[in-house]
């Protein structure tokens, strides 16, 4: 195991069968380390002991050269980061060479989210609108994503004995494994029903599945992702649909109406509460214009700054 190329293999193998990390993740450390690994035989360095901190430095510098993202270079340092703690753990290496090289400071940007009159009316026109058992199901996912504030990966690996419909309630597998429950809103549960039904009108191929594609299979990410796009666009929206949106705007909306940032992350799986307070962005910002909007001397400031300008 002493060359990259086979250290990297070794990693991705311990990554699926001793870990058993998701598919979506180890694809992604492959990419991640393949592409490293690349880079570092072009400067004719190809064993593990041979990788050190400046090689990790130069090999940042040279993805922001290429116009990447400051998120795609953190992920790529975090890949490389990982698989040298695997390296040090079967004793391959005697240091982490990607330990304290950060990726360059970016302003963060805030998650696109749909206003509640707006998704509101875009849930209610959908389920006005359904004619066969591809559409019950779209209006079933759309309204289990802004109920209950799911991941698109969690609601494609949902399977139905993971949902309590007595109890308004839906056990959830997340990031690294950790499962959570989750509650569902009666509308969901309505909508959900509706689609079980008419999943028997399906070729049945996966049983457990939740949510099927037209051939009776599991529905997967790029289908989803497709159906919710074209709901939206039937809905007359003018954004985008996609799945995190509605993460987003389930997020947004709960922290709007109770304030609860420890019950928002607990709803949302997120292990560290500094990801969850990016909602509270969100919310200054509704809050910062519903003042603009209603103060008396905000408007006053905001009438005189018109005139001054007439």
């Amino acid at each position: 195991m002493n060359t990259l190329a086979s250290a990297t293999t070794a990693f991705i193998h311990h990554c699926q069968q001793v870990r058993q990390l998701s598919v979506h993740t180890t694809q992604s450390y492959g990419r991640d380390l393949r592409h490293f690994v690349s880079w570092l035989e072009q400067a004719q360095v190809t064993q593990c002991a041979d990788v050190k901190k400046h090689h990790v430095q130069q090999y940042s510098a040279y993805l922001f050269r290429q116009s990447k993202s400051t998120k795609t270079i953190q992920r790529q340092l975090s890949s490389i980061r990982n698989l040298f703690r695997f390296l040090i753990h079967q004793g391959e290496c005697s240091n982490n060479p990607a330990d304290g090289v950060s990726a360059p400071k970016h302003a963060q940007r805030l998650p696109k989210i749909v206003d509640t009159e707006t998704l509101n009316q875009a849930l209610n026109e959908g389920a006005a609108k359904q004619e066969g058992p591809l559409q019950q199901r779209d209006q079933a996912i759309m309204e289990l994503l802004y109920s209950s504030g799911l991941r698109l990966s969690e609601v494609i690996n949902l399977n139905i004995a993971e949902l309590d419909m007595q109890e308004g309630m839906v056990r959830v597998t997340g990031k690294g494994g950790k499962t959570r429950m989750v509650p569902v809103g009666k509308a969901a549960i309505k909508a959900i029903q509706v689609w079980l039904k008419a999943r028997q009108q399906l070729p049945i191929t996966d049983t457990n599945a939740l949510f099927l594609n037209h051939r009776g299979g599991r529905l997967g990410p790029r289908g989803l992702q497709k159906r919710l796009r074209q709901y939206g666009i039937e809905q007359g929206l003018q954004q985008q649909l996609h799945p995190h949106m509605l993460r987003h705007s389930f997020a947004s909306h709960m922290l709007e109406a109770s304030g609860d940032m420890r019950a928002l992350q607990e709803l949302l799986g997120h292990a560290d509460l500094a990801t969850t307070q990016i909602y509270t962005h969100l919310d200054f910002q509704h809050l910062a214009q519903a003042y603009d909007q209603a103060h008396p001397r905000a408007k006053r400031q905001h009438d005189k700054n018109t005139a001054d300008s007439d």
